[in-house]
């Protein structure tokens, strides 16, 4: 295995913010990043952290190749939930695990921490997303339908 996984430091903020904004752009949407690095850098490192992240590092380069950001919430029915914002792997670091490893590290994280659900979201045309879950034997659920206001 040539990555390894670990907590992100504020010194990985610009290369997660470069993933960020390859995902919107594969996502269709490069217009939609209206956050700033300064501000991401700010609300994951400052002084009160509104999010967690794990990051890929590729050992052989120590470059920051994939990233899972998340943050914790509460769920009425089953108590602290994690809900994983982006799961994103450089299109060149593919193929080799990182994603999956990933989502291990991000189970554990849940596990340790007394974690009863986590959620995420998959675009329904993202095929090879979809695929990926199938393939960890992640629950589709097709029942709930999402809402938001972009205030």
């Amino acid at each position: 295995m040539n990555y390894t996984i670990r907590p992100a430091k504020i010194e990985d903020a610009p290369a997660c913010y470069q993933l960020i904004k390859e995902l919107a752009i594969f996502e269709k949407e490069p217009d939609q990043v209206t956050n700033t690095l300064e501000q991401f850098t700010k609300d994951g490192f400052g002084e009160e952290p509104i999010y967690k992240m794990l990051v890929a590092e590729w050992t052989p380069t120590q470059q920051v190749v994939g990233m899972a950001l998340f943050v914790i919430g509460y769920s009425t029915w089953k108590g602290k939930l994690l809900y994983l914002d982006d799961l994103v792997v450089n299109e060149e670091y593919r193929g080799k695990g990182i994603g999956a490893t990933l989502v291990e590290a991000l189970f554990d994280y849940a596990q340790n921490n007394a974690i009863k659900i986590v959620k995420w979201q998959v675009l329904n045309w993202n095929t090879p997303a979809i695929e990926f879950y199938k393939k960890l034997n992640m629950t589709l659920d097709d029942q709930w339908i999402d809402c938001k206001k972009l205030l």
